[in-house]
């Protein structure tokens, strides 16, 4: 049997994903028929986890606790708790690090998330036993049950997967920090592990190249029906690899191999050992769409394929063009959902692009978009969300965050059941100003994909920056055209700024006031994006699956980076 048509049942996954993930979609219907109430008392729940720890008496849970209702809980708990920045967190943070129990949660972390933060010094989240068995667990059956709802057939070929790496390190303590996916990946149960084409080994795999070539090359010789990336630009990078690696994919394949051309160590090749052996067939199949098609696409390799999920909300545009067309036509491309190492808020349970949020296991606040820089400004409960307004949300967990600021701009949508659902719309860091305009990122981009579509010149990639210094914003462009020239991509920006004009009266009123310059044009080398991301992930040793850089920014050292690539 040819490997692309393999196939195994899917009926113990199904089965056993239906009773585990269909028992707690059911608690989720239940919670969100009245987010008043889910709410309330998700808070006393996370509070009572938290009230006999440093923070919870330092901050009066108990007396919190001693509310009579809703309504005068919210009150106490707005009154000893103040909105917070991780920077709030972090003597919190370092305290358990050193090993010290019942800080912000009952106990010690089973581990950190971390992320890139504010201050150049990394965030370390910590991940509360009750968090990775409440949201991580049980939730995450749902999100597997949610697959097959919306594709029966997903489980009847094989997973790729592209995570983080589980261990990066150890705190003082011994306490292992890393990716929250990778870890959870590979402590996910046997039934699902035993579906994904290669091991969890790999995300271990330093060099990119190397990893995306082995991620790959186990990938497409078999027959995969669901694709997870939640970073859509890991698809593009993906598919760069295999522009360029596909004859050496097909001589593994054909051999059994794993390349020493790419930069793989000796105990990962080891891992990765037993899902290879010679597959002649699978390797004259794939010769033959190379020689067929010329660029072999995921529609080619994986025609199967029946879910693909990935972020499509806030700045990835520009990444999902480029996968326009790559994937089969009956493939369910799904949002991957409102998530963040600090929290996943919910999932996406159909083809929108809308998060249900889990009213029973976070307890959320939010302020209007508009209204964000304002103290006295009010906070709203879930349940009073207004369907297209935007909001700024604000959580508390059972990992120890406490009115925390996401810095985050969401679009409120229709409700599931009775609890609005909610979109990605921008970072908070995603608005720029220079002189009182508050340039949006999103108005940004839409004005850049305008002056696309009406003056027919296609992009690769584009990035904006504020240049405080000269009082203007330089935008960067990489057109599809190598051709053109400075003077094309002038004219261009202007349209941009036109565009951007009609979107924005402050940014209007401070370019014809000339508070704002000029915008400054520059040309971007082929792979500018590429090139730019592999430098930063040198210089700062992150995660690759992590980088998620502005389109339009206020951040001196990229904006010199970026620079590194003009033509």
């Amino acid at each position: 049997m040819k490997v692309n048509q393999d196939t195994h049942s899917a009926f113990v996954p199904n089965l056993l994903l239906g009773m585990a993930g269909g028992i707690q979609y059911l608690k989720l219907k239940c919670a969100s028929r009245d987010p008043r109430k889910s709410q309330e008392k998700t808070l006393r729940a996370i509070l009572e986890y938290g009230k006999d720890t440093v923070f919870g008496r330092e901050h009066k849970f108990s007396y919190i606790l001693e509310a009579a209702d809703d309504v005068e809980l919210y009150k106490r708990y707005q009154e000893c708790i103040k909105p917070s920045e991780y920077e709030d967190y972090r003597p919190y943070v370092n305290r358990m690090k050193d090993g010290e129990a019942d800080v912000l949660f009952q106990g010690r972390p089973m581990l950190y998330a971390t992320t890139s933060g504010a201050t150049g010094e990394p965030k370390w989240i910590p991940i509360s036993a009750a968090y990775l068995d409440k949201v991580y667990g049980k939730m995450n059956k749902v999100w597997l049950f949610n697959f097959i709802k919306n594709r029966p057939k997903v489980y009847r070929g094989y997973i790729v997967s592209v995570v983080g790496k589980q261990i990066e390190g150890y705190t003082p303590d011994g306490t292992i920090y890393g990716s929250v996916s990778g870890f959870t990946q590979a402590r996910c149960p046997g039934f699902v592990r035993a579906l994904y084409a290669s091991p969890s080994a790999i995300f271990n795999i330093d060099d990119y190249t190397a990893r995306n070539y082995a991620i790959m090359r186990m990938g497409i010789e078999r027959n995969v029906t669901l694709v997870v990336a939640a970073n859509p630009s890991t698809m593009v990078e993906m598919q760069h690899n295999v522009d360029v690696w596909w004859d050496e994919y097909v001589k593994d394949i054909e051999n059994g191999t794993l390349s020493d051309k790419v930069s793989i160590p000796d105990d990962i090749r080891k891992a990765c050992a037993p899902y290879f052996k010679p597959n002649p067939e699978r390797a004259a199949e794939l010769r033959e769409l190379k020689e067929k098609y010329g660029q072999v696409l995921p529609k080619h390799f994986w025609p199967n394929l029946q879910l693909l999920t990935t972020w499509k909300c806030g700045n990835t545009q520009i990444y999902l063009d480029k996968l326009k067309g790559c994937y089969p036509d009956a493939m369910l491309h799904q949002e991957f959902a409102y998530f963040s190492s600090e929290c996943r808020a919910g999932l996406v349970l159909d083809d929108t692009i809308e998060t249900a949020l889990f009213p029973h296991m976070h307890y959320y606040e939010f302020k209007k978009a508009e209204e964000f820089d304002d103290p006295a400004a009010p906070f709203y409960q879930l349940h009073e969300l207004k369907e297209g307004e935007k909001y700024c949300p604000f959580v508390t967990t059972f990992s120890g965050l406490y009115r925390y600021n996401m810095n985050d701009i969401l679009q409120a949508a229709s409700p599931f059941v009775n609890t609005p659902r909610v979109h990605m719309v921008q970072k908070v860091n995603g608005i720029v100003t220079i002189t009182g305009e508050k340039l949006y990122e999103g108005q940004f981009i839409n004005a850049v994909n305008d002056a696309s579509k009406s003056t027919g010149l296609a992009l690769n990639y584009f990035t904006g920056y504020a240049n405080l210094k000269e009082s203007r914003y330089d935008w960067y462009f990489e057109f599809t055209d190598r051709s053109v020239s400075q003077e094309q991509a002038q004219a261009f920006a202007e349209v941009v700024d036109a565009n951007i004009k009609k979107s924005n009266i402050e940014y209007q009123a401070k370019r014809d006031s000339f508070r704002l310059k000029d915008p400054a044009v520059f040309r971007l080398q082929e792979q500018a994006f590429d090139k730019f991301k592999q430098y930063i992930i040198n210089a700062t040793k992150q995660d690759a699956s992590r980088f998620k850089p502005n389109v339009l920014a206020q951040n001196e050292e990229r904006h010199e980076v970026i620079g590194k690539f003009v033509l």
